[in-house]
């Protein structure tokens, strides 16, 4: 089976698990969230892989660099609803900090990226 370049990313890898981890969490959200805040989160946290995967195809090193940009700015939505998620009492304390360590280390990995991409040649 080939694998592709992205999924050799480290950051990837672990924006993939963070998605896994939000659907688990919003699995338990009250059922009236659904349509809100758990379709919302989940789709940011989807957003975080989904964009670090289509600039990976991108020709050139701006346009990678834009899509890691995205993918940041989704990562912090995922924070800032997973915030709100705990204010809400639907995640607790341990839970947020826990999100907070593992977008941290998304967040550094992917401003190392982007480093990396502006910095190339090409």
């Amino acid at each position: 089976m080939h694998i592709f370049s992205f999924e050799k990313l480290d950051v990837w890898k672990n924006a993939i698990d963070l998605a896994v981890d939000v659907y688990k969490s919003t699995g338990e959200f009250p059922k009236e969230e659904l349509y809100v805040l758990t379709s919302q989160l989940r789709r940011a946290s989807v957003s975080v892989s989904s964009n670090i995967a289509e600039g990976n195809s991108r020709e050139t090193n701006t346009e990678k660099a834009r899509f890691t940009t995205v993918s940041y700015s989704s990562l912090m939505e995922v924070l800032n609803q997973l915030i709100i998620a705990n204010k809400l009492g639907y995640i607790s304390d341990d839970d947020l900090v826990t999100y907070r360590e593992k977008i941290s280390l998304i967040s550094n990995q992917l401003n190392n990226l982007k480093k990396y991409q502006v910095n190339r040649k090409k």
